[in-house]
């Protein structure tokens, strides 16, 4: 395809920065476009395998100190996000999440744990949720380091993690570039420290990712191509 037919489905200003990262060499733009994508999937395939091990491990603890449907109950009257202004964010995201099933009369507790974003799992780490949620949730990194007087291990430093792992999943989410540095460059650092903290975390709950990962992870060697184009 020649640059300007890929230009006009793109769009001139989506492909500025592709274009001035590689000096004005339109072949080599879309080039690192494709590239760009290709090191998207590949990240995106590998935070969906996070989130769901996440979300997991947390509901393994909340099931065994709240129940089998702690998450519906945090939200009911009584329950511990129910008058909680501080989570109000969360409390909603929940309540429609169960309200759409109750509705469909397709209500199980698997089916409301799936409809939950990323960002609720992020937040059972923030100060209130974590209270809220009885303190247990660190228990979900049963190899993370112990604090020192340098660090804290806490679940603040786990929410700040997440935070970065969402950062970067919202990015491909919504088509924005991962493969620029500043200034504007072909860089990859960006996509390689958000899947070396991916693989310390994964470490930290106790999963061997390179053998669950086994034929799916392809990251470094995407990001070794994208440098050579």
């Amino acid at each position: 395809m020649k640059y300007k037919e890929f230009e006009d489905i793109f769009s001139a200003k989506r492909m500025q920065k592709y274009v001035l990262a590689c000096g004005g060499d339109t072949r080599r733009a879309m080039t690192l476009y494709r590239y760009n994508l290709k090191l998207s999937q590949e990240m995106f395939t590998l935070i969906s395998c996070f989130e769901v091990a996440l979300r997991n491990r947390i509901d393994n603890q909340m099931v065994a100190r709240l129940g089998n449907d702690w998450l519906r109950d945090l939200i009911m009257p009584g329950g511990n996000f129910y008058s909680d202004r501080s989570v109000e964010k969360t409390k909603k995201i929940i309540t429609n999440a169960y309200n759409e099933l109750q509705n469909s009369g397709n209500y199980s507790h698997s089916k409301l744990l799936s409809a939950m974003e990323f960002g609720v799992w992020k937040y059972l780490y923030s100060n209130a949720h974590y209270r809220l949620t009885g303190r247990i949730l660190l228990r979900a990194f049963p190899n993370k380091p112990r604090s020192s007087a340098q660090i804290q291990y806490d679940h603040n430093y786990i929410f700040h993690e997440l935070n970065f792992i969402n950062n970067i999943r919202n990015r491909i989410a919504h088509h924005e570039p991962i493969c620029f540095g500043n200034p504007v460059g072909i860089d990859t650092t960006y996509a390689l420290s958000h899947y070396a903290r991916m693989m310390t975390l994964f470490q930290w709950m106790g999963i061997d990712a390179p053998r669950m990962l086994y034929g799916l992870d392809h990251v470094g060697l995407v990001c070794s191509k994208m440098m050579c184009i």
